[in-house]
């Protein structure tokens, strides 16, 4: 009697243990994720380019002979217009020059007439036979060779007021002049290393920049041809130096038609209006080019997880979780995975922590995470 009271004892102590335990499975069966809906959806995702800054055009300014600068006609960092004297190299020896110059080709036009009445004569005196055929071609050498003086002497009378006037050295373009190294005194010559100045036209501003060559190629199979992606891409921006972002858009004008061999880059360039004149000459910045993709599958990035250098979703089937492995696009927002296979519109996944749940795992579903379309 004793023994049957302990044993309906213990059976009693035993029923709250097994309500426990079952309680337990339970609640871990009925764990509760976030899940998300897969859509179709718009995205633009950026890219940016370290660039460097030029103006439309840049011109440096070099003396095309040797002297020393009598006079500098501007101020360093003046508004420059085209045809504007900015130096004058010493003009005296040049001057000189062409005076001689002169001299020499009035000397051969004298040479030339009294050549030219000889000839003449000659010619006469042969036809009535009073002269042999070789004083009368002696005659005609001579003049030829009078004339060959004169215009020597006419070519050395044009270099000599060539370099007359290359003693003004005028700006070839409109523009901004940089800084001056030389001053009033300084002998500077055609070839030397560092130009007089530097003019450039920053109304509208270049920004040079790389693009790999597999991007090149996306742009040739996306738009057909490199002229019709300069003619259809969208604008691009800039990211100045101090990080804020140009308030003006630009467009892709150029794309080089030859691969770097040593960088397997290709050069681009976009330009940007200047009207503020913001932007300079030899600055730095970054160019942002956008890239639109259009009804594509979108998805939070804390929904995947690697493995093996690949990516995978859980999709949640029959209430469980099973692993799929998808394709996701190369460039992102930072928080977003555009995908391009693997996925459908209206398959549902687990939308955080992917990381952490098992293949199988019961999915009891709390709320949809809707993403919002731009």
């Amino acid at each position: 009697m004793v023994m049957r009271k302990q044993f309906v004892l213990m059976a009693f102590l035993c029923i709250p243990l097994f309500y426990s335990c079952s309680s337990e499975e339970k609640g871990k069966g009925e764990k509760k994720y976030l899940t998300f809906t897969v859509k179709p959806e718009n995205r633009t995702l950026e890219s940016d380019y370290a660039a460097t800054l030029k103006g439309k055009q840049f011109v440096e300014i070099r003396p095309q002979v040797s002297g020393t600068i009598t006079d500098i006609c501007f101020n360093e960092g003046d508004v420059i217009k085209k045809g504007q004297t900015l130096f004058i190299i010493d003009q005296v020896p040049y001057k000189a020059a062409l005076e001689t110059a002169v001299a020499n080709r009035e000397s051969a036009e004298a040479k030339l007439e009294t050549a030219q009445m000889t000839a003449d004569s000659k010619a006469a005196l042969f036809k009535a036979g009073i002269v042999s055929d070789f004083e009368n071609q002696t005659a005609q050498n001579l003049l030829l060779e009078a004339k060959a003086a004169l215009a020597q002497a006419k070519a050395q009378e044009t270099n000599a007021r060539n370099n007359l006037s290359y003693t003004v050295i005028k700006s070839p373009v409109d523009g901004v002049s940089g800084m001056v190294p030389y001053r009033v005194g300084a002998l500077v010559s055609s070839n030397q290393a560092e130009p007089l100045v530097t003019v450039s036209d920053d109304n509208e501003i270049y920004a040079y920049f790389s693009m790999d060559e597999n991007q090149v190629l996306e742009l040739i199979m996306k738009y057909g041809s490199l002229k019709q992606a300069m003619s259809d891409m969208p604008s691009v921006s800039l990211e100045m130096s101090n990080g804020k972002v140009y308030a003006h858009k630009g467009k892709i004008d150029a794309i080089s038609g030859t691969v770097d061999e040593g960088t397997g880059s290709v050069g681009v360039r976009a330009c940007f209006p200047n009207t503020e004149q913001l932007l300079r000459n030899g600055a730095s910045g970054k160019v942002i080019v956008p890239t639109l993709k259009q009804d594509c599958m979108v998805i939070p990035q804390t929904a995947t997880y690697e493995l093996q250098n690949r990516t995978f979703v859980y999709r949640v089937i029959d209430g469980k979780a099973k692993s799929a492995p998808v394709e996701v696009y190369k460039l992102n927002n930072g928080t977003e995975y555009v995908v391009e296979s693997g996925l459908e519109e209206g398959d549902v996944i687990i939308a955080e922590g992917a990381g952490l749940v098992k293949e199988g795992t019961p999915v009891s579903i709390e709320s949809e995470n809707q993403s919002k379309s731009e």
